[in-house]
């Protein structure tokens, strides 16, 4: 049995047995891994505070022979996602971070950029600020998946599209251009496919002092949803409980 260490985030738990957790963690050495946490639920001695969904800790874990399930040892918190304010808004965001890697991560299976991105964005998910990291999450997974082309030119016919005249839709990856516009099309706005440019070429922290009211960026973030759960094929229910939040 070997025992591994590594950065990790948590993203979900979930009861197993009468006082075991497995848990669900991203780390940066070895992707996504799924353990047992023994008694997390009777003694939170070992594990104290961090268990808490996007906490970003040092993991101790040994790999079993022949078992999916990883012996969790330890978590040693870095960064709690409690050590900030929290609201209803800022809850949700962090939700939708760990159902969306929770859901989309093969197993051991090491992803460094993403990883990065993660912490950036749970460096800027504040209170104040919630909408800024989810768009910039939602549209960097959407291309770290290959979910993404070229948000340039036209999916359909490669022509340049022009601002304010752009759209995308629910059966297909990409945007369109006013001619390969469909019925069940949604437009993108000038603001926002400006935006996506923009973002997939500077960092997070870059958009931190620029003013963003919810409504900022809503219709990227569906164009983003949209391509997310067509390829999860499945609803998130972390996006649902945005919807209701107006984001």
């Amino acid at each position: 049995m070997s025992v591994l260490t590594s950065e990790a985030v948590v993203l979900r738990t979930w009861p197993v047995h009468e006082a075991d957790l497995i848990v669900s963690f991203f780390t940066r050495d070895y992707g996504r891994v799924r353990g047992v946490a023994k008694s997390a639920m009777k003694s939170r001695k070992r594990f104290g505070g961090a268990l808490e969904p996007m906490t970003v800790a040092r993991a101790w874990f040994a790999e079993r022979p022949g078992q999916e399930l990883v012996r969790l040892d330890q978590l040693e918190i870095m960064r709690s996602p409690l050590s900030k304010p929290v609201d209803q808004a800022r809850i949700t965001v962090l939700s939708f971070f760990a159902e969306v890697l929770d859901q989309a991560l093969p197993d051991h299976d090491p992803q460094e950029t993403v990883f990065r991105l993660l912490l950036a964005v749970l460096d800027q998910t504040t209170v104040e600020q919630p909408w800024m990291p989810l768009t910039y999450f939602s549209l960097w997974m959407t291309r770290l998946m290959g979910l993404l082309p070229d948000i340039a030119h036209c999916t359909a016919c490669g022509a340049a599209l022009v601002a304010g005249e752009t759209s995308f839709n629910m059966y297909g990856d990409g945007l369109f251009c006013a001619l390969h516009r469909n019925g069940n099309a949604s437009g993108l706005s000038a603001d926002s496919w400006q935006l996506a440019q923009r973002m997939l070429r500077a960092p997070a922290e870059a958009f931190a002092g620029e003013p963003w009211p919810r409504r900022r960026g809503l219709d990227l973030r569906r164009f983003t949803l949209q391509a997310l759960e067509r390829h999860l094929e499945r609803k998130l229910r972390s996006a649902e409980a945005l919807g209701r939040l107006g984001g």
